[in-house]
């Protein structure tokens, strides 16, 4: 927040009093929201969509589920073939802290409270209610440094202080229900009260000038990367120095010397 005073008075003024901490800090949020903040699954749906936009609505329907289906096949066998209590992508976070844990001092304070030194703060660990003055045991609900050399000192499981949200079984049961595809038309049973419904066509308006765009504007602050363009041919994603070109034009791009 400092740095952001100092850069931009004005924006730190409005984050700090007119929207306020909890709208777009974690640490000060008063739900759960783990740690997902982006719209990086929205995006990822959309990019798998950016040829099926054309279809008409039931292609659309058809294309989503078909691709629903796969990917929970395609989970529920990675779920059922793990060997870890988590997950691989929590498992790949807590597995570092144990090493990191060591040479901590830790000192019980009550039977579920314990007082651990060593690097730069100083925190209580709660294993009961799974919390840590860090805070970061608190938040993303996974064992910080402090809370696994507690529960060493305890000879307590750390997999027992970790959200059940991550482990092997409730990601097997997230992904344990079969998605079925609908089949053809011919084949649907569809009541008579919705066939006797007159759908009237949506009002189409005038379309504009030129080919419509497939892509959305980038959002304020949002900067796209530019493809790289080969010195050498022309063509794009490629650098000079490992262009294959022996003619200096490849793919129908010419040169970058030579005015189009």
């Amino acid at each position: 927040m400092i740095e952001i005073s100092n850069r931009y008075p004005r924006v730190a003024e409005y984050l700090e009093n007119e929207v306020g901490f909890e709208k777009w800090s974690r640490c000060h949020y008063p739900g759960l929201m783990y740690n997902i903040m982006t719209t990086n699954m929205v995006e990822s749906l959309n990019s798998m969509l950016v040829n099926a936009r054309d279809f008409s609505y039931v292609a659309l329907l058809d294309v989503i589920q078909e691709k629903m289906s796969k990917w929970w096949n395609d989970r529920r066998i990675v779920g059922m073939a793990l060997t870890t209590p988590l997950t691989p992508s929590w498992e790949s976070q807590l597995r570092p802290r144990f090493a990191q844990s060591n040479g901590r001092h830790t000192s019980q304070l009550n039977p579920v409270t314990y007082h651990v030194k060593g690097g730069e703060l100083e925190v209580v660990v709660d294993i009961f209610n799974k919390t840590c003055t860090c805070k970061e045991f608190d938040i993303d609900k996974l064992p910080c440094v402090h809370a696994v050399a507690a529960a060493h000192h305890a000879q307590v499981s750390v997999y027992s202080l970790v959200s059940p949200y991550y482990t092997k079984e409730n990601y097997v049961l997230a992904y344990g229900e079969t998605i079925y595809l609908v089949g053809s038309q011919s084949q649907w049973d569809v009541p008579n009260e919705v066939i006797a419904r007159i759908v009237l066509p949506r009002e189409v308006k005038d379309k504009k000038r030129g080919r419509p765009k497939t892509s959305r504007f980038p959002s304020v602050g949002e900067f796209r990367k530019r493809k790289n363009r080969c010195g050498k041919c022309g063509a794009y994603g490629h650098y000079k120095k490992k262009c294959n070109s022996q003619t200096g034009s490849t793919e129908g791009n010419p040169p970058i010397n030579v005015p189009v």
